[in-house]
């Protein structure tokens, strides 16, 4: 976390464009404060956009602006957040959130400083400084197309990479300690104190959420508990326990892996509920023929009851017994198994192919409707659409 600050301390001098990169919640969004603060800039106006709150429609018209009449409800000329904060800083948050031709304006933009208006013809000029952040690992875009590798390079001209939380187990005492003292402050009460088993339970939690989560958590024992002083029974109670394979949701692109995995427990309980049905479909005809031959009459099928609920696997609406909750990770090794309840696999799918049945069969059972098709896989609409693109998917 030093080297951190100091990279942004040294390059804030300079008019260089920055990518702050790291797991959601670590904080990235006070570095381009920092740089900013410590810039020649300081005097000019700083604005963050957040990219992925803003709609892929009238994205481009935020960040560079429109003229009258470009487009229905435009019924003025605006300036555009490049525009604005010309002589100044803008943050870019999520910024692999931005559709490809958004990011084609913006990589003019750290090449020339120029931009078009949406509606216009007229070229402008722009003396802006870009610092970016993202927890989506670039690389794995630029690898699947969904972001350019020449953008990226002027992006990260310089990289600062924020470490998580749990490697920064020195840190955690005082933070809490520094939300915890705030909460009363605000609201006039006595600040909670942790005694050394808390502590100890605090330092060595995995903190999915980092410092997102521990301030939360620091939060709701200020507001929540009588008592002040802190054990380690109370602060285990405001703990979600971490499941087997969560490290593995953590660090790299969060929400493609959350809307992926997603999809495979959707495949995997539509697939074990066909697997059950045709068991019980060759019951009944073995059982058929067997009372053919002998003259008694077939025995009553049962269907095999399904496997015992031990919970939910992290991000998901589904429950899962233990041994769907280990057919699903080897999505995070290309492959997906097919799954059989007291069977060994059989047939190798790729992640790919799996999504892209489930995806059919939504589709197929909406008539082409995408938006109730992203309703059942569980998805947003835009990450229907990404995915059918990306799949090749072409029947609708």
């Amino acid at each position: 976390m030093v080297r951190a600050l100091e990279i942004a301390l040294r390059v804030a001098s300079t008019d260089l464009s920055v990518l702050v990169t790291g797991e959601s919640g670590v904080g990235k969004e006070f570095f381009p404060q920092i740089i900013h603060s410590y810039s020649s800039r300081k005097h000019g106006r700083y604005i963050a956009v957040n990219c992925g709150a803003i709609p892929e429609g009238t994205i481009d018209s935020e960040l560079f602006g429109h003229e009258k009449g470009a487009f229905t409800g435009a019924t003025d000329s605006r300036k555009g957040y490049f525009e604005e904060a010309d002589g100044g800083t803008i943050f870019l948050d999520e910024v692999a959130e931005l559709p490809l031709s958004t990011q084609v304006r913006l990589l003019r933009v750290l090449q020339s400083g120029e931009f078009i208006r949406v509606g216009s013809s007229k070229i402008q000029k722009t003396n802006v400084r870009v610092v970016a952040a993202t927890n989506v690992d670039l690389q794995q875009a630029i690898s699947s197309g969904r972001f350019r590798e020449d953008l990226f390079y002027r992006l990260a001209t310089v990289p600062i990479q924020v470490p998580p939380l749990r490697n920064r187990k020195e840190d955690i005492y005082l933070l809490f300690r520094k939300f915890a003292t705030d909460v009363a402050v605000q609201y006039r009460m006595p600040a909670i104190v942790l005694d050394d088993q808390a502590r100890h339970v605090l330092e060595n939690y995995y903190w999915p959420g980092n410092i997102r989560q521990l301030k939360n958590v620091a939060e709701q024992i200020s507001a929540i508990e009588e008592s002040r002083n802190v054990t380690a029974e109370i602060v285990a109670k405001y703990l979600p326990v971490i499941h087997v394979g969560a490290p593995a949701l953590f660090g790299g692109d969060t929400k493609a892996v959350g809307d992926e995995r997603e999809l495979l427990y959707k495949v995997l309980f539509d697939m074990r509920h066909d697997i059950n049905e045709l068991k019980r479909m060759m019951s009944e005809v073995m059982s058929g023929q067997r009372s053919g031959a002998s003259g008694y009459s077939a025995a009553p099928t049962v269907e095999q009851p399904a496997e015992p609920v031990i919970g939910l696997l992290p991000g998901s609406s589904y429950p899962v017994s233990r041994k769907a909750e280990n057919a699903v990770e080897p999505q995070y090794a290309d492959t997906v198994t097919e799954v059989v309840a007291d069977e060994t696999p059989r047939q190798e799918l790729t992640k790919e192919q799996v999504q892209r049945d489930a995806i059919v069969k939504a589709l197929q059972r909406y008539n082409g409707r995408r938006k109730e098709a992203a309703k059942e896989l569980f998805i947003s609409e835009r990450t229907l659409y990404r995915k059918i693109k990306e799949l090749g998917i072409n029947e609708f």
